[in-house]
């Protein structure tokens, strides 16, 4: 695996400690970006001389160093708003000014944390793949010419590099657990409505989710703990779960015969090589099935879900069609083809799978399968846009509909280098649970506690 930059933890400790500041891990970010120049990762960086000066007034906040990210960099995918920035969406005729940060953002600017700039993305964060771009197209940190992922392909990269530590990204069908699988990072979909999506330009607002990017467990946690909260201005907003008791952890496996990885032996080779470690990690492992969690991902591109990226795009594309990518308007005039009908009868049978899923949980803390079952380079999915894209998300597109949370962890590399990584998900609000698992796999301590989130804190401490 790889050795991506200095970790949240490590950067705060080196600032609380004095060894470094704010303003020093600014210049070294400033100088990481500049040295690579347009290389897919960022849309909109931060100038060096403003990341400078807003490092430096971090450091004059009265008990700066009590903040806890006291001058922690982070990016910020570029379909969040970050106020005085623009957000693009990857479509510069689309772009707007934000005049006010996402909540999200906001939390992260409150605890003492460096916005560094807005991050690449797949156009209208459609896509799978990062290739869907206007700005340059990023590849993984893995070389080869293979794809980023996306949509949060900036934001994998950036934390991949050891640019930032960690990234604010989104993940609607897999959009953050792609790319963090394909770069060989840490990528969490918490619960949808745990982090709140007010500030998020939605792709599926019944769907959406702000999802971390970071290359620890412990980096998501302590980031977690500031930047989620109950939201009365968002109507999907929920309070987080319970945490995990330290007992120990029921994984389902799925049959070998349910795994899909695409005539890639490679990639199942490795794959069920990291399923047998799984006892000596200390899980207990037990059979289950993944039928109805795929019969569920079937219908979100198969199904009317497409049709709700009009409610918020349709207008644009009424009006300035050329403005979008060929893939992008495809995928988008698509949604047209549905009636009321398709609707209801999706739903119907969303709530029939929901109920067999359910059901599985009694006997099962959390599920592990691969996050993706094969990798593709730039020039294969620009020959075969949808079909590479379909199977990119084989694994993924389930999760919101299904109502879960879910974490890729990186688990190596194949016998011919590409980066492996594990999907583990569980029903909603179970997030410790997953985290807990994540930890385990990375062979990462993790304390079982029960954080108090950062503005109670404050709170406690007035």
């Amino acid at each position: 695996m790889l050795n991506p930059g200095p970790t949240v933890a490590e950067i705060l400790a080196s600032h609380e400690s004095g060894s470094g500041s704010p303003t020093h891990t600014a210049a070294r970010v400033a100088d990481a970006i500049a040295a690579r120049g347009a290389d897919g990762t960022w849309i909109t960086p931060v100038p060096r001389e403003q990341l400078l000066a807003a490092a430096a007034e971090i450091e004059r906040r009265p008990g700066a160093r009590t903040l806890p990210l006291y001058g922690v960099p982070f990016g910020v995918k570029d379909s969040i708003d970050v106020a005085g920035w623009p957000t693009t969406l990857a479509c510069p005729d689309f772009a707007y000014t934000a005049t006010e940060s996402a909540p999200a953002v906001q939390r992260l600017l409150d605890a003492g944390a460096l916005f560094v700039g807005k991050t690449n993305l797949d156009q209208f964060a459609t896509g799978l793949n990062g290739t869907r771009t206007p700005y340059p197209i990023p590849r993984s940190v893995f070389g080869n010419e293979l794809i980023c992922g996306g949509s949060s392909s900036g934001s994998a990269r950036a934390v991949a590099l050891g640019e930032v530590p960690f990234c604010v990204a989104t993940d609607t069908a897999g959009s953050g657990r792609v790319p963090a699988a394909l770069n060989g990072i840490v990528g969490w979909k918490p619960s949808r409505g745990l982090i709140s999506t007010v500030g998020l330009v939605p792709a599926c607002k019944s769907l959406d989710c702000l999802t971390l990017m970071a290359s620890t467990v412990e980096d998501l946690d302590r980031v977690f703990d500031v930047i989620a909260g109950v939201d009365p201005q968002d109507p999907w907003s929920r309070a987080r779960g319970r945490q995990w008791d330290g007992n120990r952890l029921r994984v389902g496996l799925p049959g070998v015969h349910e795994l899909e990885f695409f005539g890639d032996t490679a990639f199942r080779d490795a794959h069920l090589a990291m399923r047998d470690r799984l006892v000596r990690l200390g899980f207990d492992a037990a059979p289950t099935t993944l039928a109805p969690f795929l019969a569920a991902g079937e219908l979100l591109y198969q199904g009317p879900w497409v049709a709700e990226r009009l409610v918020e795009f349709e207008t644009f594309l009424t009006e300035q069609p050329d403005s979008i990518l060929p893939v992008i308007r495809e995928i988008l005039t698509g949604g047209y083809r549905f009636t009321a009908v398709d609707v209801f009868r999706a739903q119907q049978r969303l709530q029939e799978l929901r109920a067999e899923v359910a059901r599985l949980w009694a006997d099962l803390d959390v599920i592990m399968v691969p996050t993706i079952g094969t990798t593709f380079t730039v020039a294969q999915v620009q020959a075969d846009p949808i079909a590479t894209n379909t199977v990119l998300g084989h694994y993924t597109h389930f999760g919101n509909l299904l109502d879960l949370t879910a974490i890729s962890v990186p688990v190596g590399t194949t016998a011919d280098g590409r980066p492996l990584a594990v999907m583990v998900f569980g029903p909603a609000l179970a997030d410790d649970l997953v985290l807990a698992a994540a930890a385990r796999i990375l062979d990462e301590p993790r304390p079982v506690t029960t954080p108090v989130p950062y503005r109670l804190a404050q709170k406690e401490r007035q």
